[in-house]
Formats: structure tokens, sequence, C-alpha cells
């Protein structure tokens, strides 16, 4: 089903003429579901049915622009004498400027309804009597600011102001005092006020009962309006799909079932349009079950981690939705669910702080993952305690690589360094990184993602481009170096001593932990040569040409 609507869609971006013209036609049909659910429910008014006439109206025209497609998406099967002769029924009963309410009148057509039309023209023909009433009881009492009106808690009345009182003739009967002016009654105005009176309400019941008729007629039909609805909503999905692959350059998905994803050039298809000041750099990536099944990603901060993350899973999300994707090739297999675990958030109204809520959300994850998910994970264990969180953060790591036997694709971003020495112990966990380049103690984020890991993750430098003081900065720099250097040992007061000393500028941050060179110390000295095999020195050798590397690459 997900090849089919690709099949559609490319079909679709090969006469790009016909979707534009189809989707311009598409604006005039309204939500077809929605009127159906309101006429079935019987509480549809004249202007939904106008709605629902405006729309099989459009049919046939957009019908007739997607008739140049031959995939079975673009088909239509219910004949459409129905949906026309429906089309026409509004048309000749229902006013185009019905009002919202349907037991007033005013909502039916004149020429639908013989008997309507005649109370109608008792209406209209009233208030010409009425102008006429007006005129002759001026001239007959000599009054000339005379008049005759309704409203509709005394009906139809003659008002006179109290200036002219005098004059009235002795027939009137008073009907209400104002400050100003008497209103009366005649016998004459009596009958008609019986007359038009009854014919109004005999309209507004006999226009309800036809409406409701006409809404019956319509009911009947729901069945066909629904298969409207959804073949509205396919073709509008499947012709914006082609019309947004084709304006900004998408490719068409290869669909898989072998675990693979395996993304060639692939771009985020909401930041590269909102971007600026610099382009998007399109970033490849690979993942399976075999090799790649955990990618380890570390780098400085803002360097384009959580783009990656996300730039996948959307990229997923769209594949298997049956769309093309923002990228030069994409290999992508079917996912049963996405986890993700990005950001930052409390719920304190419910006692739980933001770790508790990362805590929970990562839980959800491993309690529920299967080998053929696909996880994020952006950022584990920041809420607690350095040596807390990274502890959490490599367990986690761990049981996702080691899921069901199975493992389950996951990328991993990290501030936690030391996450990379996975690598060696689980052999389909690789480790990537974001490059950057450093000029003169500036940093220049150059956005790829390339193979190997990272220990550095220049936080002090992006707070001085937030807008940290400076002073504040390059004491962060002179802590972190005492840091750097004694590791957890360091008691506050070298800290307190160091406060005050001219800090060399220049200083490239580091790690979170003790510095290589002491780690690399550190296992010289604990290891005994003399109970060492050949291979397990030189295993060791290895291990500790792999720490250098790292470091100095």
């Amino acid at each position: 089903q997900i090849r089919k609507r690709l099949d559609a869609i490319d079909e679709a971006k090969d006469n790009m003429a016909a979707v534009i013209d189809a989707r311009d036609k598409l604006k005039s049909v309204y939500d077809l579901e929605r009127l159906g659910t309101r006429i079935v429910m019987g509480h549809a008014t004249g202007r939904d049915l106008i709605s629902l006439k405006r729309s099989l109206m459009a049919l046939p025209d957009i019908l007739n622009l997607v008739s140049v497609f031959t995939h079975c998406l673009f088909r239509f099967e219910q004949a459409m004498e129905s949906l026309n002769n429906l089309a026409y029924l509004i048309e000749e009963s229902i006013r185009e400027d019905a009002p919202p309410t349907i037991n007033e009148g005013g909502i039916i057509k004149e020429g639908f309804n013989a008997e309507l039309d005649e109370l109608i023209k008792i209406s209209r023909d009233g208030k010409g009597w009425l102008a006429e009433l007006e005129a002759k009881e001026r001239e007959a009492t000599c009054i000339n600011s005379l008049k005759v009106r309704y409203n509709k808690v005394f009906g139809y009345y003659i008002e006179v102001s109290k200036v002219h009182s005098d004059k009235v003739p002795a027939h009137y009967v008073r009907k209400q005092t104002l400050v100003n002016a008497e209103r009366y009654i005649t016998d004459e105005l009596k009958k008609f006020e019986s007359k038009v009176l009854n014919a109004e309400d005999k309209r507004a019941s006999l226009e309800y009962e036809i409406f409701n008729k006409v809404r019956e007629e319509v009911k009947q039909h729901n069945l066909i309006i629904r298969d409207a609805a959804k073949f509205v909503a396919r073709l509008d999905c499947i012709l914006n799909l082609a019309f947004v692959a084709d304006e900004n350059d998408y490719c068409r998905p290869k669909i898989n079932k072998k675990g693979e994803i395996i993304i060639e050039d692939g771009r985020h298809p909401v930041i590269e349009k909102m971007i600026t000041g610099e382009r998007f750099v399109p970033n490849s990536i690979k993942m399976d079950n075999n090799e790649n099944q955990i990618l380890i990603i570390t780098g400085p901060n803002m360097a384009g981690k959580s783009t990656i993350l996300r730039q996948v899973a959307l990229l997923t999300i769209m594949a298997q939705m049956g769309s093309f994707v923002p990228a030069k090739s994409a290999f992508i297999c079917v996912t049963d669910r996405i986890f993700t675990r990005v950001g930052a958030l409390d719920n304190l109204s419910q006692g739980q702080s933001t770790f508790m809520v990362e805590m929970q959300e990562t839980a959800n994850i491993l309690n529920n993952a299967t080998p053929k998910s696909l996880v994020i994970l952006d950022e584990i264990g920041r809420g607690t305690s350095t040596f807390d969180g990274l502890s959490i953060a490599w367990a986690v790591a761990e049981y996702l690589h080691d899921i069901k036997n199975k493992g389950v694709k996951t990328l991993f971003a990290t501030h936690y360094h030391e996450l990379i020495d996975l690598a060696r112990t689980k052999p389909r966990v690789k480790n990537f990184n974001i490059a950057v380049r450093e000029i003169k103690n500036e940093i220049i984020f150059l956005r790829k993602f390339v193979k190997g890991g990272t220990n550095k993750s220049y936080g002090i430098q992006v707070a001085r481009l937030a807008g940290i003081p400076e002073k504040v900065t390059e004491r962060a720099k002179q802590v972190l170096e005492r840091i750097e250097k004694y590791g957890h040992n360091l008691r506050n007061k070298d800290i307190v001593r160091e406060r005050g000393k001219t800090f060399q500028k220049g200083h490239v941050q580091l790690g979170l932990f003790s510095d290589v060179e002491n780690s690399l110390v550190k296992m010289i000295q604990k290891i005994d040569i003399s109970k060492m095999t050949p291979g397990e020195a030189f295993d060791f050798l290895c291990k500790l040409k792999d720490k250098a590397t790292i470091k100095y690459k």
C-alpha cells in the first residue's frame, strides 16, 4: 500500500499542470465528512446544504482534471448521477442566502412549492397594503406624521404624536401610550394583522417541513457522500504530496523489510525552509540490524545533533505514509513505532521533576520498543549528578543493544563522551559526531555527520555566543582547566585559590571528566606486565592507541 501511494504521487509529479488545476478546484470543496455527519445527526442548516451543493457541483470538474492519471487512487468508483441529483435538489429548493436557523422561514426558494409561494405573496403584498393604509389615514385625519408600524410585542398599530391627539378619529382604539405619542388599532388593521401573522406562521412552519424533507432525502444518500469525502481527502493528500515533492526536490524512497535505513544527503523538511543566515547542510546516514544498529552521536552544542535525530525520524514517517522525502536517495524500512526522548520538561503539578519525566519517557521506550522500532534519544541523564547520568545512559544504551537478543535501531545523541567506549564491547554500536573547526578559539559549525567519536562539547564557547558576560566565561574556563587536571578529586578550595589568576586565552575546552593523558597514565599504572600474555599485551597496546587517537585526532 505504501508503494501504491508512491506510484500515484510519481504519476502526479510528472503532470504538474493537472495537479495545480485540481488543487485549485479542491479549494471550493468543503469538509464533506463533517457535513454528512451533521446531516445524519439532524443538525444541518440551510447553509450546510448549500456548502454540500457547492462541493458536489465541483466534483465533475475535479474528476475531469484527474482523468489524465491512470492510477487507481485517482478513480472515484461511485456513479456521479446520484450526487448530481442531490446537488440539483438543493439548488432548486434552498436559498443561497439561507439564514443560520431553520424554523423562522426565509430558507426555501420561491417556485419550489405552490402553497409556500402563496403564503410568501401574502406577506409581500401585506407590506404594500400597509403603505396604502398609511397614506389613506394621513389624508383622512390630516395628520402628516401618522405612521403604520409593527413590532413583535404589540403587533400592528397606528402611531400619532400627542401634538395631534385632538385629531384622532373616534373609531381609533388606544393600544399603548408613549411619552410623545399614542398608538392605536382599528378593526381594519386587526383583520389584516390576523391574516398576515397567520400567513407568516404558516410560512415558517411549511418551510421547516419542506426543509426537513429535503434534508431527509440528502440523508438517504449519506453512504455515497461519505465515499465522495474519502475520495476528495485521498486526492487532496496525493496532489499536495506531489506538489511539495516537485517544489522541494524530494526523491522517491525505496521501501524495504530488511530493517535498513540508508539515506543519502537527507534534509530536515522544516528546518531547510525556515533556516536563515546559512544554507542547510544535507547528511547521509546508514542504519541496519547487523552492524550499524546503535549510533552514538557526540559533538559540540549547537552543532546539529538534534537535527540529525529528528531528520531521520521525520523521513521515516514520511516514507511510511507514502510520501517522497527530502534526500538525494532513500532506502527506508517499514517501522512499527518511533520512540523519542527529546527536550526537557517537568510536570510539577503531579510532583514530577524534569529528571523524573525524562526517566518515565525512557522507561516507556525500554519496556515497549521492539526490533522493528526506531528509537531516538536526545540526551539521557542530564537532570541528575554527572556520574549517575553517565551510568544510566550507558546502561540504557547496552539494554537497547541487547533487547530481545536482537536490539533496536537507535540514534543516541549525548555529551557523555565516555559512551563512545561502548563500540569496543558491543558489535552493533558505532560512533559518529558532528564535525566542527576551531580557528583562533572560534568555532565553525560544519554540520557534517562523520564517523568517529569526539570528546569536546564547547559548552563555554556556546555560552559566550549566547551572550554570557566574558568575565563569567573566562572564569568558567579557569575552573574547567582545574577540573580536567584533577578530576573528581579536586577540592573546592583549589578552585577558590585559582580565582583571580591570569588565564591564558585560547584554551580549548575538553571533556567532562579527567584529562585523557591522566587516564592513559592510570591505565599503564594498573597493568601487571609480568602476568600478560603476548596477545593481551597487544590488545592493551591497541586500547592505548585508540584512546590517544580519539584525543588527538
